[in-house]
């Protein structure tokens, strides 16, 4: 009887146009692919027909997410190796003809591995109405943001500061963590802003308050948190109250294009771009520009995409942030111009997302019982593939984060800027 990986073997040659960059390990424990390659494990014949139903990312991702399929050892490796094989092969997703699919349900008739399609997992975003209505954005950010505030403080520092950090010291120094990257990173942030006493901030997708709070408590800044997020709403008022600065911070849940008033002297917006969608960016820009007085400046720190490279993808926005949008860094830019604003410095944070990925995955592993414990075993899984492959996105360049301060000028053209930076960065110096 031929085992498994013998009949696996040619449909793996044609879908890589020749060896295979992996090893495949099937559920009978036969094997093919190069020997030393990272080897991806097939527990069942359901990983195939999840595959057959769902070609591409998503299928090799709910396969991966419920367990039908693994990888011995390490993902990040078997990813890289993946991925560095599309892209020096050119691997386009598959367009089979008619043809190929019978040879293929042919081949899977023979591994028996034909049947109806498999369940997705039950933590599939299953959003509905119009894209970036109010109702929908809600229930965007409730998948992602209201998973468990348990669940996002094990995993992040004690700040909650879900947003790349900034790593101010050397990475084979065992005393500096994740949280001082983020303390740091809030520092340069309000350096940057200028933050002083009695100064108004508005902080537009607030989270978990990181910043707010931290604005509040070290510049007596007067604080207005705005999220769509209930449980990120309730976690800030409680821990303003705990610490003394319900006076200075105010919450407000709501979306962002009811947010009112305006005439801040600063406005933050920190990884939140992301949710507005494409359409929709130009709106927010100017309503970020609305927000400001005369000299007021706006710091957006957001995530972008190569200019020929994918970001997202039907992963991430199936199981991670429906409706997510980026876009090379030079477009945001030129659509906070439009609006209105002067963009007066752009700072690339990539590699410190590396570092800051990295960190929230360890803290997943090591802690992987404890997780599990809160959101189970599937949850887990969607989250160690989409920590792993962000770091990978982000040390490949396909993603980029960036710092974008801009300021809206008076009429005559005034910025009220310094004349150089280097105050936003003598603090930083270890």
């Amino acid at each position: 009887m031929t085992d498994a990986a013998t009949r696996l073997a040619p449909l793996l040659h044609r879908l890589f146009d020749g060896p295979p960059p992996l090893r495949v390990r099937a559920w009978d424990g036969s094997e093919t692919g190069p020997a030393h390659a990272p080897t991806v494990v097939l527990r069942n014949r359901r990983a195939l027909r999840r595959l057959l139903w769902q070609p591409g990312e998503l299928g090799l991702a709910e396969a991966y997410i419920t367990g039908d399929l693994d990888v011995a050892g390490d993902l990040g490796t078997a990813l890289r190796t993946l991925w560095t094989a599309v892209r020096e092969q050119r691997i386009e997703p598959p367009r089979p003809t008619a043809a190929d699919r019978a040879r293929l349900v042919a081949s899977l008739a023979g591994l028996g591995a034909l049947g109806p399609r498999p369940p997705a997992p039950a933590g599939a975003a299953r959003l509905r109405g119009i894209r970036h209505s109010r109702a929908r954005d809600r229930a965007a950010i409730a998948h992602h943001y209201d998973l468990s505030n348990a669940f996002y403080a094990r995993l992040l520092d004690p700040s909650l500061a879900y947003s790349c950090g900034y790593w101010t010291a050397d990475p084979d120094d065992p005393a500096y963590g994740v949280a001082d990257a983020q303390r740091d990173k809030l520092a340069l942030i309000c350096r940057k802003l200028a933050l002083r006493p009695g100064m108004r901030l508005l902080d537009v997708g607030c989270g978990w308050g990181a910043l707010s709070l931290y604005a509040a408590a070290e510049h007596k800044a007067q604080v207005t948190a705005v999220t769509l997020s209930a449980e990120q709403a309730r976690h800030v008022r409680a821990e303003a109250e705990r610490r003394g600065l319900s006076e200075w911070v105010d919450v407000q849940l709501c979306h962002y294009r009811d947010i009112r008033g305006g005439w801040y002297e600063a406005v933050a917006s920190i990884e939140m771009g992301e949710h507005v969608g494409d359409a929709e960016y130009p709106g927010f820009a100017q309503l970020l520009t609305r927000m400001l007085r005369p000299h007021g400046r706006l710091l957006l720190q957001q995530m972008s995409r190569g200019a020929h490279a994918p970001g997202g993808g039907p992963f991430i926005e199936t199981y991670i942030a429906p409706d997510m949008h980026m876009r090379p860094v030079g477009g945001t830019v030129g659509l906070l111009e439009e609006a209105g604003l002067e963009v007066r410095s752009v700072e690339s944070l990539r590699e410190h997302y590396v570092r800051t990925v990295r960190a929230w995955l360890d803290t997943l592993e090591t802690g992987w019982p404890d997780f599990t414990g809160l959101v189970g075993e599937e949850t887990c899984r969607v989250w160690r593939l989409y920590l792993t492959g962000a770091a990978l996105a982000f040390e490949q360049r396909r993603m980029g984060v960036d710092q974008i301060l801009a300021v809206r000028p008076s009429d005559s053209g005034g910025s009220g800027m310094e004349p150089t930076p280097a105050a936003w960065y003598r603090a930083s110096v270890r």
